[in-house]
């Protein structure tokens, strides 16, 4: 034992020694040589107490951040992966890994659309990629939810066991990405473009995407592994009951996993019998979800940072809703074309010139009635947008009385 003490002590002192050197200067490829020869079974901790211990002697995460991305390219190739342990479905670290998936998934969809836009040579033939890019980009923005979650409820946790260093420095990450990520943003909103601009904006998406993934490299098999042999399981639970405040990053969470129910318990502000009590009445949370749920009309309620907070889940909804969408930025559950219009809405009904935008559309052979109403306060301050659509199909071709009555 004290000789695997001695050895893993040796590997964290030569990873300190190696990457001041590649602070210093020294070229990437020389330090590879050097790590692969003296550091062959490098694990997460290992990494980990590096940086904690680099940090302890002073250097600044700004530091750490600097070399964090060219680091984890040198040890990548020595990290030994460890077996994951088997989580259930469901539980908040494997809905982490599978929003990680999803998430590849839209750096393809968006490379493809590159790709595309790189091999045009006419720039009339811009239109399809660039809706493709926009498109994948929306999505890509959801991970603002599960930065928001890792660093609100993933790393107090850590903090917990003393671990410090890695969510700092994965934080100033974070940051950093979201950085890059609104310089694309804005790229991609402009209108007048030339076809050589859009293939040197290809590029920088290409670095933006690196950024992305290098962090999901970094979540897999530094946090993750490092959550799940640190975490109790009532820290699990209070994660998995903090999470809905955050919102899920394009997935939803699967069923299967539950939390201790002391943990359960211990979260429920209000019990399914309590009463809420409301200026004109009194309801139970039970009989609130039931109303709801029986209302001819599907509402959807985004709060005043422009975040999706609720949706009821009626039978027949016209526009289908899934729980990843609970705190994602209204403008990425729009297409592209239609984002205007959406942040015309929320301008107007923050700045109190309006209180209702109304549309009606045919869709599949639904009559589909749209409004949307401003949602303020009694001293008149903006709380948020509601969303009101009803299939007005069947309203909308009834004549004369009936007043006797007649289940239909």
């Amino acid at each position: 034992m004290s000789e695997l003490i001695d050895n893993r002590a040796h590997r964290v002192r030569t990873l300190k020694e190696i990457i001041k050197t590649l602070h210093s200067g020294v070229p990437a490829d020389q330090v590879k040589d050097r790590m692969k020869t003296l550091v062959s079974e490098t694990d997460y901790a290992e990494i980990v107490s590096m940086e904690q211990e680099l940090m302890a002697e002073g250097m600044p995460v700004e530091e750490v951040q600097c070399m964090c991305d060219l680091h984890s390219q040198v040890t990548r190739e020595t990290l030994v992966q460890l077996p994951l342990k088997p989580l259930a479905a469901g539980h908040p670290a494997d809905t982490f890994r599978r929003e990680n998936e999803a998430l590849r998934g839209v750096i393809a969809k968006m490379r493809e659309a590159i790709a595309g836009l790189q091999a045009l040579a006419d720039a009339g033939q811009t239109e399809a990629p660039l809706m493709a890019w926009r498109q994948a980009f929306n999505d890509l923005m959801d991970i603002e939810k599960h930065y928001q979650r890792k660093e609100n409820v993933f790393f107090p946790n850590l903090e917990r066991h003393g671990i410090t260093g890695p969510s700092k420095v994965m934080w100033a990450k974070d940051d950093e990405v979201r950085g890059l990520l609104k310089q694309l943003g804005a790229i991609l909103r402009r209108q007048d473009a030339t076809l050589a601009e859009w293939k040197q904006a290809a590029g920088f998406g290409e670095r933006v995407l690196g950024a992305v993934e290098e962090m999901m490299y970094k979540e897999d098999n530094i946090l993750l592994p490092m959550c799940q042999d640190n975490f109790t399981e009532d820290e699990w639970g209070e994660i998995w009951m903090a999470s809905p405040r955050y919102g899920w990053c394009l997935v939803e969470p699967k069923e299967g996993y539950r939390p201790p129910e002391a943990v359960v318990q211990e979260g429920l502000k209000l019990s399914s019998n309590e009463g809420i009590q409301l200026p004109s009445g009194n309801l139970s949370l039970e009989q609130l979800v039931g109303i709801f749920s029986a209302l001819p009309v599907d509402l959807t309620f985004v709060d005043a940072d422009d975040r999706v907070a609720f949706f009821s889940e009626g039978p027949d909804r016209i526009f289908a809703r899934s729980k990843a969408i609970i705190g994602r930025k209204v403008q990425h559950c729009h297409p592209p074309h239609s984002v205007e219009i959406v942040d015309r809405i929320l301008s107007d009904f923050r700045g109190g010139r309006q209180d209702v935008a109304e549309f009606w559309i045919d869709l599949h052979g639904k009559f589909a009635h749209i409004r949307y109403f401003a949602v303020r306060d009694a001293a008149k301050q903006y709380l948020g947008t509601l969303e009101v659509t009803q299939d007005l199909t069947r309203l909308r071709g009834l004549e004369g009385e009936r007043r006797l009555l007649e289940y239909n």
